[in-house]
Order: structure tokens, then sequence, then C-alpha cells
């Protein structure tokens, strides 16, 4: 189990912030594609009320946290059923990524991977390259997670592939 102390933000005004806001300014920085971090289930469904009110112009890019402590825990029951979870919402075609904190990054990512998602490493989620070895940077932590998957023969995007995906400017 995922101790860390860190609490996900509660989106309960998420609704009238962006009827505040407007469409308009929901795309600034219009270089780049609108990102949704999901704690849990839930910010699926508020993710969901949003586009069937049209106030979001397109699906984004959801990231799947867990093991923040208040949101979904990291395992991979839980990673499937995010994943189940914004295909039956939204169809086939959302892009996610999992973004698994602790212990269960590499494992988690690979799964991830394998269900046809994207992934995420880096010290800010896990500092840990291995049981009881400590990460030296987040580039251990990527060069790790690129030959699990190289040795599954799962691509791996670089990163102007990784940027022009996301549709973030270069």
């Amino acid at each position: 189990m995922n101790r860390t102390p860190h609490l996900f933000t509660e989106t309960a005004a998420l609704h009238s912030l962006v009827l505040a806001l407007g469409q308009s300014e929901l795309q600034i920085g219009l270089s780049q594609r609108g990102n949704v971090k999901a704690y849990d289930v839930g910010h699926l469904y508020n993710l969901a009320h949003l586009l069937d009110r049209g106030l979001l112009k397109s699906k984004p890019f959801v990231q799947f946290v867990l093991g923040i402590l208040g949101g979904i825990g990291a395992d991979a029951d839980n990673l499937a059923f995010m994943k189940q979870t914004p295909t039956r919402l939204f169809g086939d075609d959302i892009e996610w990524s999992a973004l698994p904190a602790g212990g269960s990054q590499m494992s988690l990512c690979t799964m991830a991977a394998v269900l046809g998602g994207n992934v995420r490493v880096g010290l800010e989620d896990n500092l840990w390259l291995a049981p009881g070895l400590l990460a030296e940077s987040n580039a251990k932590q990527v060069e790790k997670i690129t030959r699990i998957l190289s040795e599954l023969q799962i691509g791996v995007a670089t990163p102007s592939e990784a940027r022009r995906r996301l549709q973030i400017a270069q």
C-alpha cells in the first residue's frame, strides 16, 4: 500500500469554473492539447459531463494517477478499471497514460503500454529504480521503461514524436 502524504484537489466546483471561464478561455495555449489527470474513476465521469455539454472542444489527453492518498490505489485491477471506464464513456479513440506513484511504477507502466496506453515515469512520482535502489535521475527511469517496452516490442516515442502527438509546441 502506498502511504504517500499527497492528496488530490477536490473538483466539486469544476462545472461552475468551466462555465465562468467560458470555452474560449479553456483553450489558453492553443498550441497544446488539453490534459486531464484522473485520480479516481469519478473524475472520468466529471470529464464526460463536460464533454456531453460541449464545454470542452475536444477529448483531452487523460492521465490516470494511481497511488496518491485519497485517489485510486496503484494496482493492476484499478488500472484495468480506469482503462475500461473512458473506453465505455468516450470510445476507443481516447488517448491516455498511466502515472503510478511509488514502487509499482514500472510494472503498472508496463501494463499500461501493453493495454495500448502511454506511460509517465520520473522522480516526481517515484524515487526508486528498483526495490532498495534509489533512482539517480529521471533519465535512469526513462531508460529502464524504454528497455522493458523495447524487449516487449512496444514502440517508444521520441520526445519530438510525443510532442507532436500531444500537440505541444516544439
